[in-house]
Formats: C-alpha cells, sequence, structure tokens
C-alpha cells in the first residue's frame, strides 16, 4: 500500500520531508484549532541544562551587555547593584516558574493555554499582540546582528567599504548583504525544528561565555587589575537619594525579561519535568545573570584604561581591540549571541502565535516565516535610533505585556486552580467549556481593556508631557509592567468573582491536567495504545524505546502509514486516539 504525503497547503512543511511539530493530535480535535505544533506533546525530553542554555541564549546578547552595564552606571553603590540585580533577577525567576507550569503540565504552547483563560477564540487576543511586539524586535536583532558582521567584512575585506556608500531603502549595500546572510542563516536555523535550535542554543551560551570570558581576561591584562572598578558611574547618590534609583534598578531588570517570561510556556513545554524546568530557571537566572553582570562590568571598567573612554557596547568594544583574529573572533561571537537570543524570543513564539490564529493554513514554520518576513518589509535600520519612534509604537504594543501576563497568573492558578480540561482546548463545540460566549471570555476581554488602557497610559503619556515641558512623572514608566500585571490580575479576579466563567471541574479526573501530573508526555505515554485495523497505531501511547519497533511492525504488517503520511479520512497520521489526558 502507497501512502499518500501530506500535499494539503497548509502542509507545505511537511510535505518537504521535515518533521512534524510532536503533537499528540486525537481525531477529534478540531482542524480550525490544532495541529502537530499545537497540541500536547508526546515526548518532553528537555533538561534542566537546556533550559538553562535557553538562559544563557537570551541574556547573552548586545542588548543584555548594554542593559547590565548600565545599572553599574547609575550612581549607586557596587553592593546597591548586586542588591538590585539579584532582587531583580529573583522576580524574573518566580514569575518565569508560574508561566511555566501550565504550559508543562499540559504540553502546550502559550497561546494554547490562554484558550482557558480567554476562550477558544479570544486566545488570539494575546496571540496576536505578542506576536507583532516580536515581529518587530526581530528584525531589530537581526540588524544589530548585521552591525557585528560588518564590522568583520571591513576588517578582512577592504574593498566592501565602498559597499557603504550605495545605499537602498535608508540601508547600505554591505548593511543589505550582512542582514541577507543573518536572516538567511536564521531562517535555516529555525526551518530546521526546536531539535536543531535546542542543540544550537545548547552550544551557543557557552561558546559566548567562553569569548567574554578571554575578552575580560585581555582587557583586565592591558588595564592592570588594579585599575578595574566595579562602579562605572563618575557621580555617587547618598544612600536616600539611591534608594529610589534601585527600583528603579529592579524594574528594569524585571522589564527587560517580560517578553521571553510572557513566551517562556512556548519553551518550558518540552521539559521533561517541571523540577526540571525550575532548576534550569535557577541556574539559568540568578546564578547566569548574576556572572554575567559582573563580566560585563569587568569588562566595561577595562575599557577606560585602556582606550580612554567608557565603552558600553561589546560590538564597539571588540572594534576597537586592533587585532584581527579578535575582531573576527568578537563580531562572530556576538552575531551568535544576537541570533541566539533572536531565535528563543523573537521567532519560535510568533511562530505559535500565529499558528493559532489558523492551525490549519498555518503550520508552525509558515508563523515563524510570516514573522520573518514581516519583519523585514517594517525597515528597522529607519527607525531603531528614534527613541520616539520606538516609545510611542513599541511602547504600546510592549505595555501589554504586564497585563497579559497577569491574566494568564489569574486564570491558571485561581480561577481554574490549575485544572485544565486538554482536550476541550481544542473543539469547537458551543457547548465546551472554554467555548464561554461565542469563544471569548468576556472577562478576560475586560480584563485586557481595562488593565491594558491605564497601563499604555503610564507607558506613553509621562514622555509626552516631559517632550511638551509640561511636568516631568516619566519614572513612573520604569514601573509599567509590574502596575499592568498587578492590574491585568485584580481585574481579571474582580470580573470572575462578579461573574464566574472559568471551569474548576471539581469531582472530575477522566481528561483532567490538575497541575500534580509529571507533565504531558507522561500523560500520553499512559493511554491505551489506538487500534487501526487490528494494529497499534504510531505515538497512540508508544514509549520512545519501542516506538521504532512499534513503526516497524505497522508499516511491514500492516501497512499503516508512518508519521508524515496520511490516513485514510483524516487529516493527520497521529493515529485515532481513545484515552484522556488525565
Amino acid at each position: 500500500m502507497t501512502s499518500t504525503p501530506l500535499t494539503g497547503p497548509h502542509d507545505l512543511v511537511e510535505a518537504a520531508g521535515h518533521p512534524h511539530g510532536g503533537g499528540n493530535m486525537k481525531p477529534h480535535y478540531d482542524e480550525r484549532l490544532a495541529n502537530e505544533d499545537l497540541a500536547p506533546l508526546r515526548k518532553q525530553k528537555w533538561s534542566s541544562y537546556n533550559i538553562f542554555a535557553f538562559w544563557m541564549s537570551d541574556v547573552h546578547s548586545v542588548g543584555g551587555y548594554v542593559t547590565a552595564g548600565s545599572l553599574f552606571a547609575l550612581g549607586l553603590q557596587s553592593w546597591q547593584v548586586l542588591v538590585a540585580l539579584i532582587a531583580g533577577i529573583v522576580i524574573v525567576q518566580v514569575f518565569a516558574n508560574l508561566v511555566a507550569k501550565p504550559s508543562q503540565k499540559t504540553g502546550v504552547p502559550y497561546p494554547v493555554i490562554n484558550r482557558v483563560v480567554f476562550g477558544i477564540r479570544g486566545a488570539n487576543i494575546p496571540a496576536i499582540i505578542r506576536g507583532l511586539i516580536a515581529i518587530a524586535w526581530y528584525g531589530v536583532q537581526t540588524f544589530l546582528a548585521a552591525e557585528s558582521l560588518n564590522i568583520v567584512f571591513l576588517k578582512f575585506i577592504p574593498g566592501s567599504a565602498a559597499l557603504l556608500d550605495v545605499s537602498f531603502a535608508g540601508l547600505s549595500a554591505l548593511g543589505w548583504i550582512s542582514y541577507a546572510i543573518l536572516w538567511t542563516a536564521q531562517f535555516l536555523l529555525f526551518w530546521n525544528g526546536m531539535e536543531v535550535i535546542r542543540r544550537f542554543i545548547d552550544w551557543a551560551g557557552p561558546a559566548v561565555y567562553l569569548v567574554m570570558i578571554v575578552l575580560a581576561v585581555y582587557l583586565v591584562s592591558q588595564a592592570g587589575i588594579e585599575n578595574i572598578s566595579f562602579t562605572l558611574s563618575t557621580t555617587q547618590l547618598d544612600f536616600w537619594a539611591s534608594i529610589p534609583v534601585m527600583f528603579a534598578a529592579i524594574a528594569l531588570v524585571v522589564s527587560y525579561f517580560s517578553g521571553p517570561m510572557l513566551n517562556f510556556g512556548d519553551f518550558a513545554r518540552y521539559g521533561n519535568s517541571f523540577a526540571a524546568v525550575k532548576k534550569g530557571n535557577f541556574w539559568g537566572l540568578p546564578i547566569n545573570f548574576l556572572f554575567f553582570s559582573l563580566l560585563t562590568v569587568i569588562t566595561a571598567s577595562a575599557t577606560v584604561p585602556v582606550f580612554g573612554e567608557l565603552l558600553t557596547d561589546p560590538i564597539k568594544t571588540v572594534e576597537r581591540i586592533d587585532t584581527p583574529f579578535a575582531i573576527l573572533l568578537g563580531g562572530l561571537t556576538f552575531v551568535t549571541a544576537t541570533v541566539g537570543i533572536n531565535i528563543v524570543a523573537n521567532f519560535i513564539s510568533p511562530a505559535f502565535d500565529f499558528s493559532n490564529v489558523a492551525p490549519k493554513k498555518i503550520s508552525w514554520r509558515a508563523g515563524g516565516m510570516i514573522a520573518a518576513v514581516g519583519s523585514t518589509f517594517l525597515m528597522p535600520w529607519n527607525w531603531y535610533s528614534n527613541s520616539d519612534a520606538i516609545h510611542y509604537s513599541l511602547g504600546v504594543l510592549g505595555a501589554l505585556i504586564g497585563p497579559l501576563f497577569g491574566i494568564l497568573i489569574a486564570g491558571y492558578y485561581f480561577a481554574a486552580r490549575q485544572r485544565v480540561k486538554v482536550d476541550a482546548m481544542f473543539t469547537m463545540d458551543a457547548a465546551g467549556p472554554y467555548w464561554y460566549r461565542n469563544g471569548f471570555n468576556p472577562n478576560a476581554v475586560k480584563a485586557v481593556i481595562a488593565a491594558g488602557v491605564p497601563t499604555v497610559a503610564i507607558a506613553v503619556f509621562p514622555k509626552l508631557f516631559a517632550d511638551l515641558g509640561l511636568f516631568n512623572v516619566s519614572w513612573i514608566s520604569d514601573y509599567s509592567w509590574f502596575i499592568g500585571c498587578g492590574l491585568g490580575l485584580m481585574l481579571f479576579l474582580l470580573f470572575e468573582r462578579l461573574d464566574p466563567r472559568v471551569p474548576t471541574f471539581d469531582g472530575e479526573t477522566e481528561g483532567i491536567s490538575d497541575g500534580a501530573v509529571h507533565g504531558a508526555a507522561a500523560t500520553a505515554a499512559s493511554e491505551p495504545p489506538a487500534i487501526s485495523g487490528g494494529v497499534p497505531v504510531p505515538g497512540s501511547g508508544s514509549s520512545g524505546a519501542d516506538a521504532p519497533a512499534v513503526l516497524a511492525r505497522t508499516a511491514q504488517d500492516a501497512a499503516v502509514p508512518e508519521r508524515g503520511t496520511a490516513l485514510p479520512g483524516r487529516a493527520t497520521a497521529a493515529g485515532p486516539r481513545t484515552g484522556l489526558l488525565a
């Protein structure tokens, strides 16, 4: 029997021979809500090291370097900076654990778990907001990586300087070449799927650390260790004046990681246990970020005696080292670092977001391509240097991250009490528990609006007032994430108290993820294998160890198609399944 490949317009990626998303597709899942990238995972294989490496890739970037260095230039004493760093990153760790649990336990990405809170259709609201933010920053990060690559070209191919004099759409010819190279490299990395991405970030994080340590040692040896200071500011604040600055520094750390925190469920779903995810977060956040920050300030401090000025941009630091090998190694390292953060923060998440909007037509890879192509049309090089453009465009969208975070936490932990009927997230049945009102939970929609409007106002208007010379209360904008998160959480709980919508399934056990199970993969493996023509179907309850044998028996003895091919009358090849998540 010859199997028929999946060649529908929504399955071009799979038809090209690439693996599916590994989702536990079931025959009763509605194709308008599910594909193998959005369905609960069959296998969750990421260890604590993989999570640790994820955070390394997120921290090791030009933006992370500048952010960490800026904390030491606020006029605080070294111990105050240390306290602010620890406090801020521990808050990030706690919040990352909170957003990780629902996705790890159910095995679904961020936009899907939001169906519990926002409703089957309403989940597209946070998905689209998050996707638009990621598109913009994906272009910015690719542009920054291209700037690093330009340095390498200019050093080793002097004739490439002539390309700086030719420009198109605001970017030089050399800039376009570097941007195209980085865009294509990220495209290829993403196209090969999460397993290849996991291996890349496993390697990239330690590699960037190694080069940064070498750079720090070199600069310290040139400057002399006695000239290294952990205070980069030329002025020192007194104790009482430093207190609000410390709080602002804490808020800066949390705000910097607010995007990855919201996105983290997309990666935590791959964790082999919630304990492994928490362990990875511990090493990847407080330990990793503290070491990275100290390494950053040592390197930046050494630039003063070596180059005669403070350099907090690592690209400019590498550029000033007049050694070809150093420029090559440093330039490529920061290219790698920027690609790493771009993939984990701005590529994977919008891929899930856009796939969630129309799973039948948009695969995970197609969603990622929408983000990548869209970011180029935004031409970030034309507005990235304009602080007003960033503030009044991305500032509005970014201000909504806090409310979205607070609503998710309130919905999962308080309203639903960590009890989720997993299969119900994939049905358009109007009688389903997450249909609410025409697919929207009115409480979540009202909470987004009620929390989002004041949070956007807090993020935007203080700067506007200051620019107009009226009064300056711009300091309040530093806390927009906290204000938005708190408002989103409290307002959603208030609306749920007045008009309860989110079900808790008290007394039910069948098909319920209650936050105590090991994870989605454990429950999928415990399901009884489905029967198709008297033969177990691949992926339906078989363990990883016996999967090859099952596939071989199925293909050889029963001529049932393997994964990646279509079963008669079905849109996926996962095989019919009868069990429910318990």
